[in-house]
């Protein structure tokens, strides 16, 4: 129950919804009630023997069930008093069709109270998961599959929320309906039947008109999913870049606007849905008023001997549909468990917080003044350790490449810098300030990030570039551009700067891809830049562009360069060969080769991999 109670609070303010949900569902439970309590007195009064009823004016109250039908009785013993009977059967007919319509109204208004309080919950349940997933730190996303991720925040998301609903839904109206059905009398009269099967094909026509639309909604409703969760897919596979570039607040405004538009269309097609039911039960119950009319006529002037006055009560009696508020509860009673299930998975997603946090007195930069170093620093990941007692100096302005074998540290390096992770030992500074005391958001504006695989988002070309600096114009845009070698490319695409690139760029070539990437880095012109080799996987012509582009970045700015080929790191101001987590040698190219160590053997082999 405390899972329950506490996924109801995503709810708030639950107030809004449930009262007016109550006030609608009392009526129409009442009204639905009155519909079928009406007619034992009425046909009782009708077929009555005639010393049952009391000519005065008044009846008995021992024969009524609520007051409100002793009135109803008066008043049927009146019209009979002074009218004939079939006459008095339309005025009776007519009460209960005005009552009918009645509960079907409130009915269909209970149910959209509810719907509102489903689309509520599920907005911001989702909302809080999202958002929630965005400001946990990187180490979490490379331990926990992005699949199940996407499904907490998906379809666990969904079962949750109807869950919670149905169970308010059912605990509150079922019981309620089941008390005043507690008798179906089943009795088929064959004149009656085929009369009233005249009917079903009008009714048929009516719910189609209703339930015409829904294909197309649900077609924009899987759509507008389908984004959702491809956007999602990117914002998890994007994660460093997104954080690198301060965008966490843009892109949760981003998958909110979808998340808003699915909510709204998910609203429109329940109401919809909904309509068809209090709309079909209307017409059923039109088809009883048609029966009345039709089988009273048999009875009280035809004088028919088909039809006994006891079978019409129980032919009436089976448009009860009884089974309804058993189903319901039973559907909701065994939904139940899997709702819950769903839900402690969606709250341990909620419950999970990212282990890197500003600290209440952090402060914030605003430039890069002198150097970065690294004062004995160790990391680990659990039990292995990558990095040991690494000591190094980065002066501003310098180019410092970072090499060595596989697996040997060089990216997890790279990443303490903007505050992906903490080292686990000694300390980070820049400028002689500890990263852990300044802000993310104003360190990762300091620095621009070039990773080895080029992540985009499917969108148009410039928002990609300016993806790094949403405020920048067109101008600043195609300036980066051609920095980074891209224009020419760009304006001979389809649609120029407005082309969309697909999923993951997947319409560009790698060496476009990366130069989209560089212009991005180039159009947030940070001081200082980290690069994850970028060359490694083009071909001769897209890496000559893609390596030009690297010098014009460099260029008057502090670069942090993983080296995997001759070409990017021989004009390096500094060489740092790392290996398994230790710094093995620094100096120049030329002096590097002169010691004949690690260095010239990795150069003398070209196996440069990260």
């Amino acid at each position: 129950m405390k899972t329950y109670f506490r996924l109801l609070s995503f709810a708030k303010p639950i107030e809004k919804f449930a009262i007016p949900y109550v006030i609608a569902t009392l009526l129409a439970v009442f009204f639905n009630t009155f519909n079928l309590a009406l007619l034992a007195p009425l046909l009782d009064t009708l077929f009555a023997s005639p010393e049952k009823i009391v000519h005065s004016g008044t009846v008995e109250k021992s024969d009524s069930i609520f007051n409100i039908m002793a009135k109803f009785r008066e008043l049927v013993d009146y019209s009979m008093q002074h009218y004939d009977k079939l006459g008095t059967l339309k005025l009776v007919c007519s009460i209960i069709l005005v009552s009918v319509i009645l509960a079907n109204l409130f009915r269909y208004l209970s149910q959209r109270f509810m719907e509102d309080l489903r689309v509520h919950t599920l907005l911001n349940l989702r909302k809080t998961v999202f958002n929630n997933v965005m400001n946990l730190h990187i180490g979490y996303f490379n331990n926990e599959r992005k699949g199940d991720i996407m499904s907490k925040v998906s379809s666990d998301v969904q079962v949750v929320q109807y869950t919670v609903t149905n169970t308010l839904q059912v605990v509150f109206k079922e019981p309620l309906q089941l008390i005043f059905y507690i008798f179906v009398l089943v009795s088929i009269s064959l004149k009656l039947t085929l009369f009233s099967l005249l009917v079903i094909p009008l009714s048929g026509f009516i719910i189609s008109k209703i339930v015409k639309r829904l294909k197309q909604q649900a077609t924009q409703a899987h759509e507008s999913f389908a984004r959702m969760l491809g956007f999602l897919d990117e914002a998890l596979s994007g994660i460093k870049i997104i954080k690198a570039f301060n965008a966490t607040d843009r892109i949760k405004e981003k998958f909110q606007k979808e998340n808003v538009y699915y909510s709204d269309l998910t609203r429109k097609m329940a109401r919809r849905q909904q309509l068809a039911s209090p709309v079909s039960q209307a017409l059923g119950i039109l088809v009883v008023v048609m029966i009345v009319l039709y089988g009273g006529k048999m009875i009280l002037v035809d004088k028919s001997s088909e039809l006994t006055s006891a079978g019409f009560i129980a032919y009436i009696a089976i448009f009860s549909q009884v089974m309804q508020p058993v189903k319901a509860i039973a559907d909701s009673f065994s939904g139940i468990h899997s709702g819950i299930a769903a839900g402690v998975r969606v709250l341990d997603l909620i419950d999970t917080h990212p282990e890197l946090t500003n600290k209440p007195s952090a402060t914030e930069i605003h430039d890069f003044n002198k150097e970065l170093r690294f004062d004995n620093i160790s990391f680990s990941y659990g039990e292995k350790e990558v990095l040991k007692n690494i000591n190094l100096t980065i002066e501003k302005g310098k180019t410092v490449a970072v090499i060595g074998p596989s697996g040997g540290g060089k990216s997890t390096l790279m990443d303490l810098i903007p505050r992906f992770y903490d080292p686990k030992d000694g300390r980070i500074t820049i400028d002689g300030i500890d990263l852990r005391d300044i802000t993310s958001e104003s360190l990762r504006s300091q620095i621009g990030t070039v990773n080895q695989e080029s992540i985009l988002f499917n969108d148009t070309i410039i928002n990609n570039i300016r993806f790094a600096k949403p405020n920048a114009t067109d101008e600043e845009v195609v300036g980066a551009a051609k920095i980074a070698n891209a224009d020419d490319f760009i304006m001979n695409t389809e649609n120029g700067y407005q082309t969309n690139i697909g999923d993951r760029g997947n319409k560009l070539s790698g060496g476009q891809k990366q130069r989209l990437c560089i212009a991005r880095a180039v159009l947030a012109n940070p001081p200082i830049m980290l690069l994850d080799e970028a060359t490694s996987a083009l071909d001769t012509e897209s890496e000559k562009l893609v390596q030009d582009a690297l010098y014009k970045l460099m260029q008057n700015r502090t670069s942090i360069v993983i080296a995997h080929r001759l070409s990017t790191i021989q004009h390096a101001d500094l060489i740092v060969v790392i290996d398994q987590g230790e710094i093995r040698e620094t100096g120049t190219h030329s002096e590097l080769i002169e010691h004949n160590g690690l260095y010239k053997r990795l150069i003398n082999m070209q196996t440069f991999n990260d």
